[in-house]
């Protein structure tokens, strides 16, 4: 049956061998764990492998075993080669973080049993940005936490939530236990703009309100005051669609969701009935994704506007649209805006108004922000050949109550490890720390997702980036150049506890996952998040008991 998205179930149908094959063998290296056969076979033949049983593990070998003298073809993903590890001698790696670029790393690792990952996260939560950094209203996206799961269920797998690095167990600590260590700690700042006011009352970085929405436990206390009538937005990427969608979207409607319980009591009594979206170049050069765009025109009770006079392109999209040869994502993102321009309005809707070249110069205010002063902007010529913009002369104000920056996230230094500052990231060559940008590699020390190649990307970039590092680990053992560790890994549960942390692992982050849930079917949401570390750690032991 046709049903595995990347195509590493062999020897299939269109393949000599599949009339004279004892079995069906899923090839490990090419499998994302979508759990999509195993819910399609209608004779419950397949099993995910941390559920066999003990008589059964053989048949994980017996399968590995096929695709090391079987080249297949065809379909959408052809199996990679697997590299071949020592039979006899483990890896060691220890993972910092545990949002997408982790666990896609540890994915690729975890598939060989003679592979050992540990991963190390401050938060007594998994999943980085996909529990605290998705809207609350996009459940789907958070499905990919099944895979993430799948992957920390593997007995060669070890979760170390609650822990910090750097507080309850240092840099060289870790090096000395792991033959590699990778930091996946993402990009934990936001950028800015640089302009007075910025730091006056309720001038909130979007990454703050995004994280104090979600129920992180770092923002629940977030001084956000809602009872303005105008909010405004800068930028106009998905996170500051994100921002301006749950501002104006019914809370009984929010209520549904897993959105953080404090955080859905102020938006019950919030004021805000307009936000406006600040972009600082045209529509052809708007960041937001188009399916994001599109979805705001569903939001019940929320009109979308623009102003058609605003819709300025500059001169090669305009000739490149005109002759049919612009891209097709940007003319989509143009045809749409000018949709939305044409809709009429309802009568006491709430609105979210994007304003496309125009910057803000100063966010205006005694002692809390009071309006925003804008410049209008122009198009200019660029060498580069990119498409820039200056601010002309023309200025004006919009009153509000509310501005978010939501301009972009930018990475912050990792204590031991080289930094560079104009990129906000750890320099890397495929992932191998450098010394510096372009220098010598780091053995054993490695970097994926955000803090790797800067903050851009989603959750399938991730994908791809934490295999590549991961690849890069698996080569560098095989090629004998990382060192083995001086000490073994295993007081790493004894020394951590005794610097004070209460260690979260698999068994405790399923009690708390349970008990969120459980308390969330009660209500008919998804989950009730805790929000407090120690309603984390009261719920993992209590389900320890």
């Amino acid at each position: 049956m046709s049903v595995c998205p990347v195509n590493c179930i062999h020897p299939t149908p269109d393949e000599p061998e599949f009339l004279t094959a004892e079995a069906l063998y899923i090839d490990p290296e090419t499998c994302i764990d979508c759990g999509a056969c195993i819910d399609e076979c209608p004779v419950e033949a397949i099993v995910p492998d941390d559920q066999l049983t003990e008589k059964d593990e053989p048949y994980l070998q017996i399968n590995a075993d096929y695709y090391k003298d079987h080249d297949v073809e065809g379909g959408l993903v052809p199996p990679r080669k697997a590299p071949q590890l020592p039979a006899d001698k483990e890896l060691h790696v220890a993972i910092v973080g545990a949002g997408p670029a982790a666990f896609y790393a540890a994915e690729e690792l975890v598939r060989k049993p003679t592979i050992k990952v540990d991963m190390f996260d401050r938060l007594p939560t998994p999943y980085g940005l996909v529990r605290a950094g998705v809207a609350p209203d996009h459940a789907a996206t958070k499905g990919v936490e099944r895979t993430f799961a799948s992957v920390a269920a593997k007995k060669n797998f070890d979760y170390f939530l609650n822990v910090e690095v750097g507080k309850h167990i240092s840099h060289d600590e870790l090096v000395a236990r792991y033959h590699a260590v990778i930091y996946a700690v993402g990009a934990a700042t936001d950028k800015r703009l640089g302009i007075e006011g910025e730091d006056l009352r309720n001038s909130v970085a979007a990454t703050q309100f995004v994280a104090w929405y979600n129920g992180h436990p770092d923002y629940v206390d977030l001084d956000v005051d809602l009872s303005a009538e105008r909010a405004v937005v800068v930028g106009n990427g998905n996170v500051a669609l994100d921002v301006a969608r749950i501002l104006v979207t019914d809370p009984d409607e929010l209520a549904k969701t897993d959105i953080a319980d404090h955080a859905l009591a102020k938006l019950r009594e919030s004021n805000i009935k307009e936000v406006v979206l600040l972009g600082r170049r045209g529509i052809a050069q708007a960041a937001y994704t188009n399916s994001e765009f599109l979805a705001l025109g569903d939001v019940e009770g929320v009109d979308v506007v623009i102003d058609p006079a605003e819709l300025v392109l500059d001169p090669a999209s305009e000739a490149a649209l005109a002759d049919d040869t612009l891209d097709s994502t940007i003319a989509t993102k143009i045809r749409l805006a000018r949709e939305f321009s044409e809709r009429p309005q309802t009568p006491g809707n709430k609105r979210i108004v994007f304003r496309f070249l125009v910057s803000p110069v100063e966010i205006t205010g005694d002692g809390e922000v009071a309006g925003v002063t804008c410049a209008r902007n122009a198009y200019v010529d660029d060498a580069s050949g990119r498409v820039a913009v200056a601010p002309t002369e023309e200025r004006f104000d919009i009153d509000a109550g509310l501005v978010l920056r939501a301009i972009g996230y930018r990475g912050v230094p990792v204590t031991d490890l080289p930094f560079d500052e104009s990129r906000g990231v750890v320099p890397n060559e495929s992932g191998r720390v450098q010394a510096t940008a372009g220098g010598d590699v780091m053995p054993g020390l490695y970097v994926a997702g955000w803090i790797k190649r800067g903050a851009s990307g989603g959750i399938g970039m991730n994908r791809v980036c934490g295999q590549e590092t991961a690849r890069a680990v698996i080569d560098d053992f095989i090629a004998e150049t990382l060192a083995d560790p001086s000490t073994p890994r295993d007081d790493v549960a004894a020394i951590v506890a005794d610097r004070g942390a209460h260690r979260i692992d698999l068994a405790g982050w399923k009690a708390i996952d349970a008990a969120e849930k459980a308390a969330g079917k009660a209500a008919h949401r998804p989950r009730t998040k805790f929000v407090s570390i120690p309603e984390f750690e009261a719920a993992a032991a209590a389900g320890a008991q």
